[in-house]
């Protein structure tokens, strides 16, 4: 069991929580029930009760009776950007892309509804909305949900849209769910995806997508713009390109960062 603290106020419950988070990394992002009451020394009704207030609170998810970690956990502190070694990986290249573009990037993650965000480069532009790491937007009202969305199968997207937005925004207006298959179609069809004032007014954007070793794409690079200064036309044509090629050069990035060799656990 895991040393714990012996104050009259240490509160146990929660220490145990942690420690079930604490256990979830790169080299285990998915465990069974088994699996985390084994790492975590805890009794298995103890580790289910623990994984499913976890997913309520919305730091866990649960997929065919495997557990892994939500973005939401980003909220928690800086520190869970810097143990999936996202943020690291991403610097240099959204540093890169905005060099080259004077426009800000950032990177996303889906996490149901919506994206979190886990890594921005910013420039000091009028922008009608404040972006922060850890940020969350309703996914199919940014570009860069829609590419996180079209990664997955047409009838896992339209379930994980079916999911209440934590983002305090509403969703977009209602669309059928043939609007929303056309739509993730041509982001399939085309590799990269557009909000034109979708989010808010003035706010566009293109995305594309960030691929981990195993090729699936797992986060989403954009560059964001002020509509009345550029125009989808420049970002296709100019930016894209630049986009595309710091996306490249994140993914290979996070290919060798996940090939590294590792110690094994005891």
């Amino acid at each position: 069991m895991p040393e714990r603290g012996q104050g009259a106020d240490f509160i146990e419950a929660l220490a145990r929580g942690l420690d079930v988070l604490r256990h979830f990394s790169p080299e285990h992002p998915v465990m069974s029930l088994s699996e985390v009451a084994k790492a975590s020394e805890l009794a298995r009704p103890t580790a289910r009760r623990i994984l499913l207030t976890l997913q309520e609170l919305g730091y866990v998810h649960v997929r065919d009776g495997s557990f892994s970690l939500t973005p939401k956990v980003l909220e928690l502190g800086m520190a869970y950007v810097g143990s999936l070694g996202l943020w690291d990986m991403a610097r240099p290249h959204l540093e890169w892309l905005v060099e080259r573009t004077g426009e800000s990037s950032s990177m996303a993650q889906l996490d149901g509804s919506d994206i979190v965000y886990v890594a921005r480069v910013a420039v000091p532009k009028l922008i009608a909305l404040r972006v922060d790491i850890g940020t969350r937007f309703p996914a199919m009202r940014t570009s860069q949900g829609k590419v996180l969305l079209a990664a997955l199968k047409p009838a896992e997207a339209l379930k994980v849209l079916a999911e209440p937005s934590r983002s305090g925004l509403p969703r977009s207006p209602e669309v059928t769910d043939a609007h929303v298959r056309e739509a993730l179609a041509e982001v399939r069809q085309s590799g990269y995806a557009l909000a034109d004032e979708e989010l808010a007014p003035g706010v566009r954007s293109i995305s594309v997508g960030v691929r981990d070793g195993a090729g699936v794409v797992r986060a989403s690079m954009n560059v964001t713009v002020h509509a009345q200064e550029t125009s989808v036309e420049t970002l296709i044509n100019e930016y894209l390109p630049l986009l595309q090629e710091a996306a490249a050069a994140t993914s290979a990035d996070w290919a060798r960062w996940q090939a590294r060799p590792v110690k094994a656990m005891r």
